[in-house]
């Protein structure tokens, strides 16, 4: 279809965007026309602030509008553990459990080979230099369960373990509701794996 030069040129841009096709690129891009020009200058003064704004924390490479994250400045979280995640959006599961009360480190990807992807491109170094302090008793490897994400745990446990710091990793297996016959055989096999005494 031909579109208006800006409407297209919007439609391009939203397109982009990981998971959005071409329809919805057009019916984002057709909300965006509708919208009131007060409504499209916050959303585009939004984007500018996003890229202008943040930055990533100095002490655990989590994006922050400040120097640190707010898990960093605050004073009452456990700093003798880090769970170690691959991107910044992988704090929110945790953070949700209200369970976990500890600091995090983010690596900004996990390692793959195929993609060029070794330990020098992730934010490895920092974390060593973390643990140099002698502070951090627990580090929690919460690196998603894929490939990459096993390779990189892997690679971190042999790499801190003879540090003397506890390294441990998340558990994996049956999600709560589910019913046991919709589980593949990997995670079926994580879950007996992963069990624990009662």
């Amino acid at each position: 279809m031909d579109f208006a030069e800006p409407l297209a040129r919007l439609i391009t841009e939203f397109k982009r965007l990981p998971g959005i096709g071409q329809k919805s690129a057009q019916r984002l891009a057709f909300h965006v026309l509708r919208a009131k020009t007060e409504d499209a200058e916050r959303f585009a003064q939004a984007i500018l602030d996003v890229k202008t704004n943040l930055r990533l924390c100095v002490v655990c490479n989590n994006v922050s509008d400040g120097e640190m994250c707010p898990y960093c400045r605050d004073l009452g979280r456990d700093r003798s553990v880090i769970c170690v995640v691959d991107e910044p959006h992988n704090i929110l599961p945790v953070e949700v459990t209200r369970t976990f009360h500890g600091l995090y480190h983010v690596l900004h990807g996990a390692l793959s080979p195929l993609r060029g992807i070794g330990p020098e491109q992730l934010r490895i170094k920092s974390l060593l230099d973390r643990l140099a302090s002698g502070e951090v008793q627990e580090l929690i490897l919460a690196t998603s369960p894929n490939v990459e994400g096993e390779a990189t745990a892997v690679y971190l446990s042999r790499l801190i373990k003879p540090l003397g710091v506890r390294v441990t990793r998340i558990a994996m297996g049956i999600p709560v509701g589910t019913d046991l016959e919709y589980a593949d055989e990997v995670t079926m096999s994580k879950s007996l794996e992963n069990r624990r005494e009662m």
